[in-house]
């Protein structure tokens, strides 16, 4: 008898979950592996964060406030994303250029601007709004696209992207760059266009060496041997990878990581927080999380081929993989395997206006699958 009461109760919590989320146009599947992934970052952050346990508070703060904007967004008309996306482009554009001229510096670098109540990074916001542009523009245009419309979105790529790297800011770049051209991917761009973008990239290798800043060309000969300089430019790297090995498959336990307890780890918070996962946690610990990251970037995918139209299905492709690039850089770089460009692990590190862009991000990929129709229409 209590059995059967037990699971009637259950039953009608589940359905009014059900309907909460269909009415907020949320998805279930997508909310529980975001909030089982958050969840991790904040168990991870709260034993990275030391004594600083303020940081971790901050950090729930800001997810909050990322959680609010991802159900706000979610409630946007998917044809209203698509009209205003030049605006937005345009704002984060001539944000970018006031960051030019009067943004805050901080550790060399000049990307924030402060307005008082708020400091926050034009940066970011150009990881949705270039994504949007390049999907509103070539909703409406045959694909694959044509020569002369990758061009195009070539250009309302690189504009952004080249103030972002003058700042400088060459992972945020690196990202945006990488969410408009996946665009062009996901329209079914050419072989031989992409043969020929790897051929100029290639070539165009020497002159990106020649326009890098020293510490960047450091970083890329620090990749290749970081132990030429262990207690400078390689440090990094070799206490990330000392970390990680030492781990082993279970991890030394939970706040029992000498490398980042005992302050060896640098930047254990936030970009390196994935080598505290590995130390701590072991392997266990680091396929938990790419489980937990392969599930919301499955459940994204799938969203996004189930959009109706052209725009949302670009602009959804697109949101889901650059998430999955986020992961692959961060993961690479801590690893040792790709230079430190400054990329957060998702979703787990610290910081504030990377956690509300990536949520806000998929509160758009939300509205425009909750309007999904059987039919695509263009």
């Amino acid at each position: 008898m209590y059995e059967e009461l037990a699971i009637s109760r259950t039953r009608r919590t589940m359905t009014a979950t059900a309907r909460l989320l269909r009415v907020l146009h949320l998805d279930g599947t997508l909310m529980l592996a975001l909030a089982a992934v958050i969840a991790f970052g904040l168990f991870v952050l709260y034993s990275a964060a030391g004594d600083n346990q303020s940081l971790w508070l901050s950090q729930l703060a800001r997810i909050g406030i990322g959680g609010a904007v991802l159900v706000a967004l979610a409630q946007v008309p998917d044809r209203f994303l698509r009209l205003v996306a030049p605006a937005v482009w345009l704002i984060g554009l001539a944000l970018l250029v006031a960051v030019a001229v009067i943004g805050d510096v901080g550790k060399g670098a000049q990307r924030w601007l402060d307005l008082g109540i708020v400091r926050f990074q034009p940066s970011e916001l150009m990881k949705l709004a270039v994504p949007m542009m390049c999907a509103w523009y070539l909703h409406t245009r045959p694909l694959p696209p044509s020569a002369g419309n990758i061009g195009a979105v070539l250009a309302l790529v690189l504009v952004p992207a080249v103030l972002i790297a003058a700042q400088p800011d060459l992972g945020t770049a690196l990202l945006v760059t990488a969410a408009g051209l996946l665009v062009l991917l996901l329209g079914g761009i050419q072989a031989r266009f992409i043969v020929g973008g790897f051929t100029l990239g290639g070539a165009a290798v020497p002159l990106l060496w020649l326009v890098m800043h020293d510490y960047q060309r450091q970083r890329v000969l620090t990749l290749l041997d970081p132990h030429s300089d262990p207690l400078g430019a390689g440090y990094h790297i070799i206490q990330s990878q000392i970390a990680i090995g030492s781990g082993g498959v279970f991890g030394k336990g939970w706040t029992n990581g000498s490398q980042a307890q005992l302050e060896f780890l640098p930047e254990r918070s936030t970009d390196f927080i994935f080598a505290v996962v590995g130390e701590e946690l072991g392997l266990l610990g680091v396929l938990a999380l790419l489980c937990g990251y392969g599930l919301v970037i499955g459940r994204s995918l799938v969203m996004a081929v189930q959009c109706r139209d052209t725009f949302a299905r670009l602009l959804g492709g697109s949101l889901a993989l650059t998430f999955f690039i986020y992961v692959l850089v961060n993961a690479g770089m801590v690893m040792g395997l790709l230079p430190v460009v400054g990329v957060p692990l998702p979703l787990v590190s610290y910081g504030g206006t990377a956690m509300v862009t990536l949520l806000a991000g998929f509160g758009i990929l939300m509205s425009l699958h909750s309007r999904r129709q059987l039919m695509g229409s263009r």
